[in-house]
This record gives structure tokens, C-alpha cells and sequence, in this order.
């Protein structure tokens, strides 16, 4: 317990100089349609550390949430996400979209629509090549000021996606209220497909309850022929994962949407 506390510690005290002494990078995992055509992109971070090495996204995540360092962090992220964008555009590159994750306290921060407003106002590009990925952590405690930034941001044209749908307590009822464009297949059931009856019978009621609903629906963490198959067989026609691509840094991302662009 010792050891683990001592650890923690000393990930936040390296985390709080992590963005000065930029040890932090994204990189880009693609969404592809079933037919193999890129509709997107995720952006997902990563911290390198002269001290402690490659820290894990879940290590040092939930650190970041409980001190705050979350709101540097993540504002960081829709920067570069957005920069992104442009460095793409440039090469003639363009995909629909980079998704990035916004945490709980970053997305009920006071100001926080108007200051995404402003960032790509600033780096001038249109809300919907932003998909903002929340999960019910988000909205789960204060309902009504998640709804009220929710329908502000949907007014402003931006996209939103639930993210790791099927995990948490209330999704259903939140479905229905709240102004959600895409659900994202949790990669637990997009894995168990094959080999979980009851998984299968999960992303399939899933499927058909978002395709009631017109919301799109992608499956993250496929990574394998038959999940793939077996998801498009039910309807899902999206997809995310090790099996299409890993997440790659910025420069691999280019020449893997250099490659695709020629394949097509």
C-alpha cells in the first residue's frame, strides 16, 4: 500500500511538469466504414517520462482528474486535435473528423463551451470536424447543466458521441433526453461478440436501439475478422480497432492516410 501510494505521488508530481517539458503526444487511432473508407479519426494520449517511462492513459488519467490537472491537459488536446486538422487539410488529407475524449470536470467547467468556441475559432475550422466523446460521468450528477452545454454545443454545430455505452448505470434514460449524434459499442462487448452469446445479445439490442434513435453507431477495440463480420451482420457499419489500425503518432497517421488515399 506504501509502494502505491509512493508511486501515485510521484506520477502527479512529475504529471503537474508534463506539459511544460512536453512529454505529451497524441496519437491517431482510425474509424473506418465497412467498406474500408476513413470517417474519422480518435485522438488519444499519451505521456512519456524520463523518470517513469511510458505511463498508461489509465495510470495517470485518473490522477489528472482528482488534482485538476485534467483542464490544461485537456484543453492541450483540443489544441493539437485542432492543429491536427490543419496540418491534414494542408496535405490535401482530409478526414471527416478527430474525435477527443473530455473528461467530467472539463466539460462542466464554467466556460467551457465559449472557450471551445473560441479554439477553433482561433485555429479556424468547423465545429463538426470536433466530435466531443463523453461519457455518463459527465451528466450522471448534474443532469440539467450537461443538458443545457450539451444543447449550447449542438446549436454551435458540433457532434457529440457517447463514449464506453453499456458500462454505466443510466444509459437508457439519458438516451432519450440528452442531444447525442453517435454511441460508441464499449470494446469489452465489441470483443465478446464472438465468443459471449450474451454479448452478441447486448450489441445487437444496442444496435437496433440506436438505429431507432438515429444515432450512428461505431464499434471500438474490434480486432478481429470475426467481430468485424459478425458486428456488420447486425448492422454495425463503423468500426475502430488493432484490427483496422493501432493508434499511431502524427507523422505513421499521414503516411497511413497517404496509403489509404492511393488504395482508393
Amino acid at each position: 500500500m506504501q509502494e502505491s501510494a509512493d508511486m501515485s505521488l510521484l506520477t502527479e508530481t512529475c504529471l503537474r511538469t508534463a506539459l511544460s517539458n512536453n512529454e505529451l503526444s497524441l496519437a491517431f487511432q482510425p474509424q473506418l466504414s465497412d467498406n474500408g473508407t476513413i470517417v474519422g479519426a480518435e485522438a488519444l494520449l499519451r505521456w512519456e517520462n524520463s523518470d517513469l517511462g511510458n505511463v498508461s492513459p489509465p495510470e495517470f488519467i485518473p490522477i489528472a482528474e482528482e488534482t485538476g490537472l485534467i483542464l490544461p491537459i485537456g484543453q492541450w488536446v483540443i489544441e493539437q486535435s485542432c492543429q491536427t486538422i490543419n496540418t491534414l487539410d494542408e496535405k490535401g488529407l482530409l478526414i471527416p473528423h478527430i474525435a477527443v475524449n473530455i473528461s467530467a470536470k472539463q466539460f462542466l467547467q464554467t466556460g467551457f463551451v465559449i472557450n471551445l468556441i473560441s479554439t477553433i475559432e482561433k485555429y479556424n475550422i468547423m465545429p463538426n470536424r470536433l466530435m466531443l466523446e463523453i461519457t455518463e460521468s459527465v451528466f450522471i450528477k448534474q443532469m440539467e447543466v450537461a443538458l443545457e452545454s450539451m444543447n449550447a454545443l449542438k446549436m454551435n454545430g458540433f457532434n457529440l458521441a457517447i463514449d464506453d455505452f453499456g458500462t454505466g448505470y443510466s444509459s437508457l434514460s439519458y438516451l432519450k433526453q440528452l442531444p447525442f449524434d453517435q454511441l460508441k459499442i464499449d470494446q469489452s462487448f465489441t470483443q465478446g461478440v464472438s465468443v459471449q452469446k450474451n454479448d452478441l445479445a447486448i450489441v445487437k439490442g444496442i444496435i437496433m436501439m440506436a438505429d431507432g434513435l438515429g444515432l450512428n453507431i461505431i464499434a471500438e477495440g474490434a480486432e478481429t475478422e470475426r467481430q468485424v463480420n459478425i458486428l456488420k451482420q447486425h448492422g454495425c457499419a463503423q468500426f475502430q480497432g488493432h484490427f483496422f489500425s493501432k493508434p499511431l503518432p502524427l507523422e505513421k497517421f499521414i503516411s497511413y492516410l497517404q496509403e489509404q488515399s492511393i488504395e482508393t
